[in-house]
């Protein structure tokens, strides 16, 4: 299969709508056009709500009363119009980033010129594995530890669905003590089970390279580290280090100036190439069914926070929740009262970043859970480990609904957060935070995990 430009694939598979390319930029030009991180203060819901109505881009953190809004010369005109004050609190630079070497989908042509690099090998901004990469690691694990890890297929990315030669497999990795049923797609398991989901957000990179480390820390852990062992013997860990492959497929064609794509392929007539103001795709964090639309969001297709057409109405979305109730019983009764019980099992993290912060339900509303009392305690435990802030969204952050924790506590009862990497205060930081925001995690990472037996026991 041939790679193609992602507009020229959505017309070819025949997507129902009618696909518009935005204005074509050329490289120098958007090589040259400067994008910065403003400040802009935003003490209250409804005026962080505004700024994104307004179709700002408004990224994931928050330093006392203010926001920060990513955008070029052209968006701090249009914040000041809106009656905002926008303040440089970062200047984005151009730092040699480079596509990958080889394929950015499967199977595709490599020019006869370039070497071909293993699959495995593949890195983008001096380091960041690429989808290919990331698919070869996991069969790398599964090949060189078949006692504990298998690869999971659990469905197909938007542009896969709209045609078979393109687009993404969506994989997961199981890793335990494999016996008798271990990895199985029941909710009835024998070992309790903890899900780690990255790059929900494409452009989010250092998100799915965390995933990566996690993995490789319990295969090559186990049998040698007590705590690692004690884990893979008594609990199913579940990686999905790349919810989103072809978002994260856009991303890494950036060149030096990457393509910040957040939300998935799902095109619908935005900028081309996509920009901090216009972008194809749907947000997937804001696609689930749980309070879907009321918060957080942005009417506008072309906006970051698009939640979709409507609840789960996106591949990817629906594809991840059925890997959640294969593996998770129903253990919350309907109501937002309804509290999950003492003897839930299960436990799940998504990793976004910038902002560093442990968040839990409700995030599409600071009113507080059922389980609001357990879930703080574990979110508080997870802060004495990485040092960030914690709270619900509304609290510390700003409301959004239709995410995937609210949705997999609210819909299941697991215990559900979501952690905000800091990523060396940048929000595209260079590959090296890597070690250091994996470092620093890890310690919450093995402590949920290690609570997924009873999560909401002492």
């Amino acid at each position: 299969m041939r790679r193609r430009h992602f507009l020229a694939t959505l017309v070819a598979a025949g997507a129902a709508v009618t696909l518009v390319a935005g204005p074509q930029v050329s490289k120098a030009t958007a090589e040259s056009n400067q994008l910065y991180i403003y400040r802009v203060s935003a003490a209250t819901d409804s005026a962080a709500q505004r700024l994104v109505n307004e179709g700002f881009d408004v990224l994931e953190n928050r330093s006392g009363t203010s926001l920060f809004v990513l955008g070029d010369d052209a968006t701090a005109t249009k914040l000041k119009a809106a009656g905002f004050a926008p303040a440089i609190a970062e200047r984005l630079k151009p730092t040699g980033w480079q596509p990958p070497s080889t394929r950015l989908v499967p199977d595709a042509a490599t020019p006869a010129a370039a070497p071909a690099a293993a699959p495995i090998d593949e890195t983008y901004y001096g380091g960041y594995h690429t989808v290919r990469a990331q698919y070869a690691h996991l069969d790398k694990v599964a090949a060189d530890r078949p006692n504990l890890a298998t690869v999971v297929d659990y469905g197909d990315s938007y542009l896969k669905t709209r045609d078979p030669a393109t687009g993404y497999d969506l994989k997961a990795l199981c890793l335990t003590r494999k016996q008798s049923g271990d990895c199985a797609l029941t909710p009835s398991a024998r070992k309790p089970r903890f899900l780690l989901m990255t790059q929900i957000h494409a452009r989010e990179i250092v998100t799915g390279d965390i995933s990566w480390r996690f993995i490789d820390h319990l295969a090559n852990g186990y049998g040698a580290n007590a705590q690692v062992t004690a884990l893979l013997d008594s609990t199913e860990v579940w990686v999905v280090p790349i919810v989103n492959p072809d978002g994260v497929d856009l991303v890494q064609q950036g060149g030096n100036r990457p393509y910040l794509q957040r939300k998935n392929l799902n095109g619908i007539g935005c900028a081309n190439p996509p920009t901090s103001t216009s972008q194809p795709g749907v947000d997937l964090n804001r696609n689930t069914s749980t309070r879907w639309g009321t918060s957080g969001v942005s009417s506008s297709q072309c906006s970051q926070t698009y939640p979709g057409a409507g609840p789960d109405s996106e591949p990817e979305t629906r594809a991840i929740e059925r890997l959640f109730r294969q593996l998770y019983a129903d253990q919350r009764g309907p109501n937002d009262s309804d509290a999950a019980p003492a003897t839930t099992r299960g436990a799940m993290i998504s990793i976004h970043s910038y902002a560093g912060m442990n968040l839990f339900p409700w995030g599409w509303s600071t009113k507080h859970s059922a389980n609001d009392a357990a879930l703080r305690v574990m979110a508080a435990q997870m802060s004495q480990y990485n040092g960030y802030r914690y709270g619900q969204p509304g609290e510390i952050l700003y409301n959004a609904s239709g995410t995937s924790d609210d949705w997999s506590y609210g819909e299941l009862g697991i215990a559900s957060f979501t952690i905000e990497v800091a990523s060396c205060g940048s929000f595209t930081p260079a590959y090296s935070c890597t070690s250091t925001d994996f470092a620093k995690n890890l310690p919450a990472l093995m402590y949920v995990a290690g609570k997924a037996k009873a999560p909401y026991q002492p």
